[in-house]
C-alpha cells in the first residue's frame, strides 16, 4: 500500500526537513521517500490546506476500562477515539477488573491490541489491586512490556511503599507515574477549596493535598535515586517544586492534562458533572501558572487522563457524580485554544513521551517506520457530539470553539483520516 502526503510541513526537530513543506511517500507502513514534488501514483493521496505532519503522537495517562468496565469504553473504541485525536502510541492504566497487576495480565493488553490501528501499551500496577499495600510483580510485568508502573487513579499513599517501588525499578530504569494526592488532606473533597467550593456549597479539596504529595515524593525519588514522573499537577507550587528539583538533578518529570489548561474552578457555578474532575480544577492563577511552565518547559508532556463514564455516572446530582471527562479527541483543540503553539505540542505529545518512556525514536525521515500524525494547527471549528469516537460521551467540550485539528495517523499499514 503507498501514501503520498503532498505539501505539508514537516514539524519534527529530529528531521532534517524540520519547517519544510514536502511531499512524503509512504510504501508498505515506510517512509521510501521526501522531497520537494513526487510525481508517482499512489494507493491513497492526502493533500489538504494548512497540514502538517509529525512523529506520532502518545498519550501516555488513558483509561480503557478493559477488561472489567467494557460499558464504559473498550480498547477497541479507545483506539478509535485516540486515532481520531491524532494518537498512534497510548499508555493504559491498570484500573481494570482484574488490576493489570501481573504478567498474564499484561500480555491480555497487549495481545487484545495488536491488530488495532494504535499501538496500546499497559502500565502495570505498583502495588497488588492497586492499594497501596504489597508491591506487585513489576519486574514480570516489565519482561512482558508493561510501559511504566503506577496504581494509576489511586495515589500510592504510604512512603514506605513508594520508595520500595522506587527502589525495585531503578535497576531496570524503570518510571513511576503517580497522581499527587494526600488523601488524609481534604479526603472527602469534590472541588478546589477555596471562594466557589463556599458559594457552591461543596466540601474542598485544598491545593496543600496536592503539593504535600509532591514534596514527599521528590524526596523519595531523590533519596532512591529513581525515575518518579508526576501527572495531573495543577497548582503553581507543584511546578514551582518540580522545576527546584529538576533543577537539582532529581530524576522527576511531569504531565499537565489539557483540562487543567482550559478550565477552572470558576466554570463549575452550573454545576456541570463532566468537570468534576481529579485533581480538581484550581484557581485561574494556578492556571496560568501551568501555562506559563509549558512554555517554560518545566512541564514535559500533556496527559490526557482520558476516563470515560457512561450516561448514568454523569447525569446525577454533582455529589454523586463519577470523577472524569474523556479527553482523547480534544486534547489538542483545546492546547490550541489555550495557546500552545505546533512546535510546543509535538514536544509535548510525541518527542519528550518518547525520550522519558523510552519509546523508539521515531522521525520524519527516509526509511523510518510510518508513525506520523497529521493535523492542521490554525483551523478552528466547534466541536460536536456527532465527532466523539469513545464509548461515553462525557465531555465539557461538546460546543466549544477549539483551535487545531488533527487529519488522520498513518501507523504502519494503519491508516485513519477524519472526515
Amino acid at each position: 500500500m503507498t501514501i503520498l502526503i503532498r505539501q505539508a510541513i514537516i514539524t519534527d526537530p529530529g528531521s532534517p526537513w524540520n519547517g519544510q513543506r514536502k511531499d512524503i511517500l509512504v510504501a508498505n507502513g515506510i517512509i521510501s521517500r521526501i522531497s520537494d514534488k513526487i510525481e508517482k501514483d499512489a494507493g491513497s493521496v492526502i493533500e489538504r490546506d494548512g497540514l502538517q505532519v509529525s512523529p506520532g503522537w502518545v498519550d501516555i495517562f488513558a483509561h480503557f476500562c478493559d477488561p472489567g468496565f467494557e460499558f464504559k469504553e473498550t480498547l477497541q473504541t479507545g483506539a478509535l477515539a485516540a486515532a481520531a485525536g491524532g494518537y498512534t502510541h497510548v499508555f493504559v492504566i491498570p484500573n481494570t477488573n482484574p488490576v493489570i497487576q501481573s504478567k498474564s495480565q499484561v500480555e491480555y493488553i497487549k495481545e487484545k491490541s495488536r491488530s488495532l490501528p494504535v499501538n496500546i501499551h499497559p502500565i502495570g500496577s505498583v502495588s497488588k489491586n492497586a492499594e497501596g499495600k504489597d508491591l506487585a510483580e513489576m519486574y514480570d510485568m516489565y519482561s512482558s512490556g508493561a510501559m511504566a508502573f503506577s496504581d494509576g487513579l489511586n495515589t500510592v499513599q504510604a512512603a514506605g511503599v513508594m520508595v520500595k517501588a522506587l527502589q525495585y525499578v531503578k535497576p531496570f530504569d524503570g518510571v513511576l507515574i503517580q497522581i499527587p494526592q494526600d488523601k488524609s488532606i481534604g479526603a472527602n473533597g469534590l472541588v478546589n477549596e477555596g471562594i466557589v467550593s463556599t458559594r457552591l456549597g461543596l466540601p474542598g479539596k485544598p491545593a496543600i493535598a496536592e503539593e504535600m504529595s509532591v514534596a514527599r515524593d521528590i524526596e523519595l525519588a531523590d533519596y532512591a535515586a529513581s525515575r518518579l514522573h508526576f501527572t495531573g499537577i495543577s497548582t503553581g507550587r507543584s511546578v514551582d517544586m518540580i522545576r527546584s528539583a529538576k533543577e537539582k538533578k532529581v530524576r522527576v518529570t511531569c504531565s499537565v492534562t489539557p483540562f487543567h489548561l482550559y478550565f477552572t474552578d470558576s466554570d463549575l457555578m452550573d454545576y456541570d458533572t463532566n468537570l468534576k474532575v481529579n485533581p480538581p480544577l484550581r484557581t485561574e492563577e494556578n492556571r496560568a501558572a501551568l501555562l506559563a511552565a509549558i512554555h517554560e518547559g518545566v512541564i514535559d508532556c500533556i496527559a490526557s487522563h482520558h476516563r470515560p463514564q457512561e450516561w448514568d455516572s454523569k447525569t446525577c446530582e454533582f455529589e454523586y457524580a463519577r470523577y472524569g471527562m474523556i479527553g482523547l479527541e480534544t486534547a489538542f483543540g483545546v492546547a490550541g485554544a489555550v495557546g500552545i503553539t505546533a512546535d510546543e505540542w509535538v514536544n509535548l505529545s510525541s518527542i519528550n513521551p518518547r525520550k522519558i518512556f523510552r519509546l523508539p525514536d521515531i522521525s520524519i525521515q527516509e526509511g523510518q517506520p510510518a508513525d506520523i500524525t497529521l493535523f492542521h494547527p490554525g483551523v478552528k471549528y466547534q466541536f460536536e457530539e456527532r465527532q466523539i469516537r469513545s464509548k461515553s460521551k462525557n465531555s465539557p467540550f461538546v460546543g466549544r470553539e477549539l483551535v487545531g485539528s488533527v487529519v488522520g495517523i498513518i501507523n504502519g499499514e494503519h491508516v485513519l483520516l477524519n472526515n
